[in-house]
């Protein structure tokens, strides 16, 4: 989809949001999805503060639950496919393990190169196999659930979207914010938001930002819990798929470590995973190029970070 996307760094302690606005010369009221944010979702006065302008909020996590306790049958359906997703990705953490170790073994090895290249090759052909496979069967999953929901004959479903509908056409922008990444893109999804906004600029960051492509990848080096492997978890809303953004880049992983870095550039590829820390952006005007801000970086495949250019 052709359209106008700003992706900013984190947004609560340094917000950039205003001037990214008003560098696209808009004036007027901004709705925003803060529904990743779950109970602290009608809190938007500090957005509003920043704009200094009207922010009209969908509401789309209190919507949804106002929709599931009319529509006791869907409620039930949407609970079925999602106990089916986390099934999918506890077996696809299972194999994703394996082949990581694999990986990170391959890497490290010190062998003479024109030996061990090819073998790290193909476990990387593996491994992109592996994600790609997952993202098949999520796909399959919400497939399965659109056929049986059938979402857009539901007039509960349909009453709210109308009313978002409204509120779109009442504002010059949309952004998205962050939070929990698997509730924000499941309450986009089912309004269909994206597709109602279609005629607006997006501003979205950190979870915001990582919904909008075309894969969700949860990543975290050193979790309190869990291996720290990197693991796609969503197919997103497609609106790039040229981008793995990655808030908090510097907290969440081992920048200075080559081998993890390198693995994760690779793994990616042809996609530029972006470190998006305070105070960066890029902006993507129709289906020009990427344009970053001073200090945007990429992770390179030599295991180092890079500064990320327009292409």
């Amino acid at each position: 989809m052709a359209k106008t996307i700003v992706l900013l760094g984190p947004q609560r302690l340094q917000p950039i949001l205003v001037s990214a606005y008003e560098e696209l010369g808009l004036d007027g009221p901004m709705a925003a999805v803060t529904a990743g944010w779950q109970e602290r979702e009608a809190e938007v006065e500090e957005m509003r503060e920043h704009l200094g302008r009207p922010v009209a909020n969908l509401r789309l996590y209190a919507r949804a639950e106002q929709l599931f306790a009319q529509d006791r049958e869907l409620a039930a359906l949407y609970r079925e496919r999602q106990d089916v997703l986390r099934q999918l990705q506890d077996l696809y953490r299972v194999r994703l393990a394996h082949i990581l170790r694999a990986a990170r073994d391959l890497a490290s090895r010190l062998t003479e190169p024109s030996l061990v290249e090819p073998e790290r090759e193909a476990v990387m052909t593996s491994l992109r196999a592996l994600d790609d496979h997952h993202l098949g069967r999520l796909r399959a999953v919400h497939e399965e659930f659109d056929a049986k929901a059938r979402p857009l004959e539901r007039p509960a479903l349909l009453r709210h979207r109308h009313e978002i509908a409204k509120q779109l056409g009442a504002s010059v922008a949309l952004a998205i914010a962050g939070g929990h990444v698997a509730v924000l893109l499941n309450r986009l999804r089912l309004f269909g938001v994206v597709e109602l906004a279609a005629r607006l600029p997006i501003f979205a960051w950190s979870a915001g930002a990582m919904v909008l492509g075309s894969k969700v990848v949860l990543f975290h080096d050193s979790p309190p819990q869990g291996a720290g492997d990197a693991e796609v978890v969503e197919s997103g809303l497609h609106l790039y798929d040229d981008l793995i953004p990655l808030p908090h880049a510097s907290k969440r992983l081992r920048l200075d470590d080559p081998v993890r870095v390198s693995l994760f550039a690779r793994r990616f590829a042809p996609a530029r995973c972006v470190a998006f820390e305070p105070k960066v952006q890029l902006v993507r005007k129709g289906g020009a190029a990427w344009r970053p801000s001073a200090g945007v970086q990429k992770l390179g495949e030599s295991g180092n970070l890079e500064p990320m250019r327009s292409a």
